[in-house]
């Protein structure tokens, strides 16, 4: 008998497939895959998840009216412009849906983040990557691959995996560059993590133009990613595009009250921050001192790189990956890169004092072994 079958090109997506949260027979679990905030949610968001957890059979207020209207006023934005999502990748989706589909294409950076092909695909959609420098994102690379199919160019800035980022002259270069009716998306999830005086997290663009579109996420700097929450600030028109594509009550009343809460704690965000900074200078200096690559990062993770040879090219790769087995074994978790074509790097997110000390005793233990 026949069965459904999909339609063509679905069954080509390799699955996202997220950083590891569990290490058997480990009594004490170091999370680190993730790039999940150190210290967890704010507590004045779980209070108030708590609070709007008691009157989950209402429907939430499908316009995220009251959320919509903090972050305008926090980034001085107009909030008819804001979309809130179930996560930015919700809404990385529906730009796909709502902007390409087959004979398509979806431009994005070689490292870019796997959601970009995966979103492309499902519509049936070409993803095209750009070649990268060093690790970070090469505005003519990517102006070079523009063709009469460009449909959206995805980039994140900074990126994941790779902790790079562009300046605002080169952001605003790239938009230069685009024929107008090609879609720019400037995935900003790691926006709140920078303190570079060049950077802008893509405002200004949205702003001055009808096809520039920035994303944000409070799984970030925020911790709530067990809550999926995002954001995107739009032209108009495609603030209306999205408002008509997404679900009416895409995002639940306890995430939408978790979030505001969040948006108003400066303290805790103010300390995460700090935090950030300090352990990040200093987990990259311990990992350079033990003779691997930190690649720079302004976010909450560092990019390790692994030395390879010119007679064992796959050195760097095997050696990464013996490095990820060995801290799980020791109840540390890492994420691998392979996925990313990065095959010789470990990503390792900036995680509490104790826990990046007892990575970098680990990774040290590993490095002394006779190999």
């Amino acid at each position: 008998m026949a069965a459904p079958a999909p339609r063509p090109g679905i069954l080509d997506i390799a699955p996202y497939i997220g950083g590891e949260s569990s290490a058997p027979g480990v009594n004490r679990l170091i999370r680190l895959a993730s790039n999940e905030g150190a210290h967890g949610p704010s507590p004045h968001a779980v209070a108030a998840y708590t609070r709007d957890a008691e009157a989950i059979h209402r429907y939430p207020d499908g316009g995220a009216t009251r959320l919509r209207t903090a972050l305008g006023r926090k980034w001085g934005l107009d909030a008819q412009r804001i979309v809130v999502g179930c996560g930015s990748d919700e809404l990385i989706g529906l730009l796909c849906r709502a902007y390409a589909g087959p004979g398509d294409e979806v431009l994005h950076s070689a490292h870019g983040f796997l959601m970009y092909p995966i979103a492309a695909h499902t519509v049936g959609a070409t993803p095209m990557a750009a070649p990268e420098h060093d690790l970070t994102t090469d505005v003519d690379a990517i102006l070079a691959q523009v063709t009469d199919r460009t449909r959206i160019v995805f980039l994140a800035n900074p990126n994941n995996p790779t902790g790079s980022y562009l300046p605002a002259a080169e952001m605003a270069r790239l938009h230069a560059g685009l024929p107008g009716d090609v879609l720019l998306v400037i995935d900003a999830a790691y926006a709140e993590y920078v303190d570079r005086p060049d950077y802008e997290p893509g405002i200004a663009l949205v702003e001055a133009h009808d096809n520039v579109v920035m994303t944000r996420t409070f799984s970030k700097i925020y911790a709530l990613g067990g809550l999926r929450l995002g954001w995107a600030y739009c032209p108009a028109a495609i603030a209306d595009v999205l408002n008509r594509v997404r679900g009416p009550f895409n995002v639940g009343a306890p995430a939408l009250a978790a979030g505001l809460a969040a948006l108003e704690d400066h303290d805790f965000v103010a300390m995460s921050q700090r935090h950030n900074d300090t352990w990040r200078a200093w987990f990259s200096a311990q990992v350079t001192a033990l003779g691997l690559r930190a690649y720079p990062s302004v976010t909450n993770f560092v990019l390790i790189g692994f030395p390879g040879s010119g007679d064992a090219p796959d050195r760097g790769a095997r050696a990464a990956e013996a490095a990820r087995q060995f801290l799980k074994r020791h109840g540390i978790l890492v994420r691998q890169m392979g996925a990313y074509g990065l095959a010789d790097c470990l990503r390792v997110t900036i995680g509490r004092e104790d826990e990046m000390r007892a990575v970098v005793e680990v990774l040290g233990r590993f490095l002394a072994e006779p190999s």
